[in-house]
């Protein structure tokens, strides 16, 4: 009968305080043991300069009158984020590269009639925010290929192998450079002067702070680090040119593990022109679970994961320190692709399955897990991958709801920890009871204390908080919230119930 009381006011959200201490009593007078509290040591929690982001990669579904367009870029403006990355990406050429033809004596190619309304709906929605544009896709033109590269004449269509080529026909890189620097122009100074002498007007005059130079670049293209260097400096003397404020992000590797050479290389500023902006550099994580595993196993999967990810960040942080420690680091994809994703994306007609009942949830513990990890470790920008992917494009990375155009846990996740966390906060983090799956990170705040609590298993879990933490106040992402945004109550007591993939922010009382 103890033990079913105890049980019960335990795992009920709101805690039964008076019965619970009762309880408590009559199990302590029994000889049992009051349940160990999680510890946090205040005293030794470090600066975080950690800011948490996402990235928006351009695809058909956020044009206008797209189904996903009005309720994505909605989602994006009240979300508030800095250092949101836009990215408009090689499987839709005409979206993403503005000159698609080499220039001849006759005229040019240029054309921004594909690419301007979703960038303009996106300046919009981050307005008063700062960004980092990526242009990734290079003209297919500006490679030796051995005939022409055709690509769809419907800016809709999906195009997978429009990125062919290892060597510029230019091998002085201005007819490159010029091309970043013009595209620069168009958007930062009313257009630019083409190749023949002629004015292109935009009318654009934004306010563009950082610009991410090519996005994975051991896979398109294939750079080796000496040849990304070479380009690098080429491309950024090129756009300070343009506007000499403007910040750089360099590298975006898409597999940093496999590739140490390529930060050893790059963060040398032996190896670059005198005066090269070193000021960030990026790389990708994305858990993939094997394909014979369920959501029963991916609970442990993408921790583990997540893990060895987290391993290869200290081991580039060293490289980083060593090299060039003025130089900060943005984490700008980070997710799960799901094996059918990942397998199956460039077959023709695939339209995948729906992800499973908890899916969402628990690929947002895991973003909640490195982005307190990555405070602890002074990284600034941790970016969660992607604002909108759909059957045919992505969809296990969306955080987007692709059937109803709602935002879904991975959303309200990355809210939960924009609206509390953020650089000048410190963190530490907290000691859990031998055995406990779930994590606790202390943040101190310009709001007071407060707990980031994650569980990361596929069952409800019981925390037995700090007494300080008696009466708090709980603002949580978990199954029972659904799409809709993160629920909330008070403590009476210091137990915390969690549902599983629940993560959670406590914060204590003044």
């Amino acid at each position: 009968m103890i033990g079913t009381i105890f049980s019960r006011c335990v795992r009920t959200r709101l805690v039964c305080g008076g019965a619970l201490a009762t309880a408590v009593a009559l199990c302590t007078a029994a000889g049992a043991q009051a349940p160990e509290q999680v510890k946090v040591e205040w005293a030794k929690a470090v600066a975080s300069k950690s800011t948490p982001t996402l990235q928006v990669v351009v695809n058909p579904m956020l044009l206008r009158g797209a189904k996903l367009h009005d309720g994505s870029f909605a989602a994006l403006k009240a979300l508030g984020a800095d250092y949101v990355r836009y990215v408009p990406w090689l499987p839709y050429p005409r979206q993403a590269v503005a000159e698609l033809e080499p220039p001849t004596k006759d005229g040019t190619s240029w054309d921004f009639s594909h690419i301007d309304p979703t960038l303009e709906d996106f300046m919009k929605a981050t307005e008063g925010h700062s960004v980092i544009l990526n242009f990734s896709t290079i003209p297919a033109w500006m490679f030796k290929t051995e005939k022409p590269v055709e690509y769809p004449a419907d800016p809709n269509q999906v195009f997978w192998n429009y990125t062919q080529g290892t060597e510029l026909r230019d091998p002085s890189m201005r007819e490159i450079s010029q091309y970043f620097a013009r595209l620069l122009s168009w958007y930062t100074k009313g257009g630019f002067t083409d190749e023949n002498g002629k004015w292109h007007e935009s009318g654009h005059y934004y306010k563009i702070p950082y610009w991410e130079v090519l996005n994975e670049i051991e896979f398109e293209h294939h750079w080796s680090p000496e040849e990304y260097t070479r380009f690098y400096d080429a491309v950024t003397a090129a756009m300070l040119q343009v506007d000499p404020n403007l910040k750089f992000v360099g590298l975006a590797l898409a597999q940093p593990s496999l590739v140490p050479g390529m930060f050893e290389y790059f963060l040398n500023p032996a190896n670059h022109r005198a005066g090269a902006p070193l000021d960030f550099i990026s790389y990708h994580f994305y858990a993939t679970p094997s394909a014979d595993q369920t959501l029963d196993d991916w609970q442990f999967t993408f921790f583990d994961q997540a893990e060895g990810f987290l391993n290869t960040v200290r081991y580039v942080e060293a490289i980083r320190k060593h090299y060039s420690p003025t130089t900060k680091t943005d984490l700008d994809e980070l997710g799960v692709i799901l094996t059918e994703d990942d397998k199956e994306i460039r077959n023709p007609g695939y339209v995948a399955k729906p992800e499973p009942a908890g899916y969402w949830n628990l690929a947002g513990a895991m973003y909640a897990h490195l982005y307190a990890q990555c405070a602890l470790m002074g990284i600034d920008v941790v970016g969660e991958s992607q604002l909108v992917g759909y059957r045919s494009q992505f969809p296990s990375v969306s955080m987007m709801n692709y059937e109803t155009a709602e935002p879904n846990p991975r959303y309200w996740v990355l809210k939960l920890l924009k609206d509390h966390f953020g650089p000048g906060d410190r963190v530490v983090s907290a000691s859990v009871p031998s055995g406990a799956n779930y994590r606790v990170y202390g943040f101190e705040t310009a709001a007071g204390k407060q707990l980031l609590v994650i569980n990361p298993r596929y069952r409800a879990e019981t925390v037995e908080l700090p007494d300080e933490a008696t009466g708090a106040a709980v603002e949580f992402v978990a199954p029972s919230t659904g799409d809709k945004a993160p629920g909330n109550e008070m403590l009476s007591g210091h137990t915390l119930s969690l549902q599983p993939f629940e993560v959670a922010v406590v914060s204590y009382r003044h």
